[in-house]
């Protein structure tokens, strides 16, 4: 088995067609086709069927693809280990969703070059089950996220409470009714709940997004309002470029630090998690 097969193999899952996986490769199809059968070999299970249209993954295949995806993640961060330069005694690799990225994960990145310069520091923006799979297969030291799952071997505590409110382009007073320009930002099973029981006769609004980044640049590009953190759009309300509807209740979602139980380098991590707390805090 090699990481050509592996990769070979990924590339035919996603892309369900050999032509296709050759082009992205920049290999020739009968080595598509070499790659895959000698894989099949080494485990002893076709793991695609081929078709007119293409190809698809047997039952084999199936369990297979978590497994190669994994085995490609474990070769890639062991390649950054061991290519570290003196000065680094190691690499720390954190998650965070997005909505992090501005006003947290940017400030700990600077206090960990401060904390700790021989740490060298990975960070990947990612969505709560993807950076659970991730610290449970040992490829993720500290996760940020939203929606955690308890799992054996992971830590979970909370580290803020994400107050979101009601900003609007344009200064006006609360309405109870259907706002044509408002924004719905969908923030996750807690936050639904929160906005259901806030606003039990709410309609659909015109606009729904999943990703709030998307929802803020929409409104201050075209105008509108939506709930919003308040670490987010604080500096934009200094600026009046927003403005805050003081009547509209104050929605609250928790956020979590993740991580494991028995890391590598459990002082890295242990710097790394003080000063998420420490910026938690402020902000």
């Amino acid at each position: 088995m090699t990481l050509d097969q592996i990769k070979t193999f990924l590339v035919l899952a996603k892309t369900g067609n050999f032509n296709r996986t050759a082009d992205i490769l920049n290999v020739t199809q009968s080595t598509v086709s070499a790659r895959l059968k000698m894989l099949e070999q080494a485990l002893g299970h076709a793991l695609l069927i081929r078709e007119h249209s293409g190809c698809r993954l047997t039952a084999a295949g199936h369990q297979f693809l978590s497994h190669a995806a994994n085995i490609q993640m474990f070769w890639q961060k062991s390649l950054q280990t061991v290519t570290l330069r003196p000065e680094f005694r190691g690499v720390l690799t954190l998650g965070t969703q997005v909505s992090f990225w501005d006003s947290l994960v940017v400030d700990w990145m600077a206090w960990m070059r401060r904390q700790a310069p021989d740490i060298a520091l990975d960070i990947q923006a990612d969505y709560s089950v993807a950076q659970m799979s991730k610290l449970s297969d040992g490829l993720m030291d500290i996760g940020i996220m939203y929606q955690p799952r308890h799992t054996t071997g992971l830590t979970i505590e909370k580290l803020l409470d994400d107050e979101l409110v009601l900003v609007s382009t344009r200064e006006r007073e609360m309405s109870s009714g259907w706002i044509e320009d408002f924004v719905f930002v969908d923030w996750g099973d807690v936050y639904l709940e929160a906005h259901a029981a806030a606003f039990p006769d709410a309609e659909t609004a015109a606009v729904t997004v999943g990703l709030g980044a998307l929802g803020l640049q929409y409104i201050l590009q075209f105008g509108g309002s939506g709930y919003f953190p308040l670490r987010v759009v604080r500096e934009l309300l200094d600026e009046r470029k927003l403005f805050r509807l003081d009547a509209a209740p104050l929605l609250k979602r928790p956020a979590y630090l993740v991580y494991r139980n028995d890391p590598i380098d459990a002082a890295a991590v242990e710097t790394a998690i003080k000063g998420l707390r420490q910026i938690a805090g402020n902000v």
